[in-house]
């Protein structure tokens, strides 16, 4: 039996190319975005996967996608929470509205979607069991300077995800998060100017950004039978960026 995945925030970046990744692989995909333009584009690259256009912070839509992917496939396999948004700015300067804009989409999202995949995640415990793989962000594991709703936000995205493994075990259903880095998406490289690139590139071991698809590869892992016997991991793929201390670019100067 072919096995289906949904991916949130699939019109571009990390999101689009999962759904190649997985595309690729012989999964049957679903996708969901709330930018209706960015989603009509991908869906050219993305010729065999379901598209669906709508919120996963809204319960009720979430509701709608599941009974969509049932429908379309009858089952569902494995489930990427990656549907998020990024608000930068001083502490000071973070309205509430901002704040909430932030905890809607990138933990609230995940509870919902999660919550609905959970009964046809379940169906498939007698198998290979269901995956649950939530993108976090190296920002909630280290304090960022302008971060205070998205890296608080990424955060409570782990804490959930260890909830999720704790309790989703016995369905065998596997719980992991992935927090990336710096990644050359069209985003970042529209935000991050030269000052910026030449400071992270001087912080990563690896000396470059990351790739897309290099985030894809670690989600399809995760996904995959390869990692059958791995929950509750929070894994940063991430160019050894979180594991490095302040002052690696000093000391490598004089190294």
């Amino acid at each position: 039996m072919t096995k289906t995945v949904l991916i949130t925030g699939a019109a571009r970046g990390i999101g689009l190319a999962t759904a190649k990744r997985f595309l690729k692989e012989g999964w049957q995909v679903a996708v969901v975005d709330i930018d209706a333009t960015e989603l009509k584009i991908a869906e050219k690259q993305l010729p065999k996967a379901l598209i669906i256009h709508g919120d996963v912070s809204d319960p009720f839509q979430v509701t709608d996608f599941m009974n969509r992917i049932k429908s379309e496939f009858g089952r569902l396999d494995a489930l990427v929470n990656n549907a998020g948004v990024a608000d930068f700015g001083p502490i000071e300067e973070t309205t509430f509205e901002r704040w909430r804009r932030v905890m809607a989409t990138n933990l609230d999202g995940v509870f919902l979607v999660s919550q609905a995949a959970i009964p046809l995640l379940k169906q498939h415990s007698d198998g290979d069991g269901g995956a649950i793989v939530n993108i976090a962000s190296i920002s909630g594991l280290r304090g960022s300077t302008l971060r205070v709703a998205y890296g608080t936000s990424k955060a409570a995205v782990n804490q959930l995800t260890l909830q999720q493994a704790a309790e989703l075990g016995e369905y065998k259903i596997r719980c992991n998060s992935i927090a990336p880095g710096p990644v050359r998406t069209k985003l970042a490289m529209a935000v991050h100017s030269q000052e910026i690139i030449d400071a992270y590139h001087d912080a990563l071991p690896l000396n470059r950004y990351g790739s897309e698809d290099e985030i894809a590869n670690a989600i399809w892992f995760l996904c995959s039978t390869e990692a059958s016997y791995m929950t509750g991991q929070l894994i940063s793929v991430d160019g050894g960026f979180q594991g490095m201390g302040i002052g690696l670019p000093a000391l490598r100067s004089k190294s």
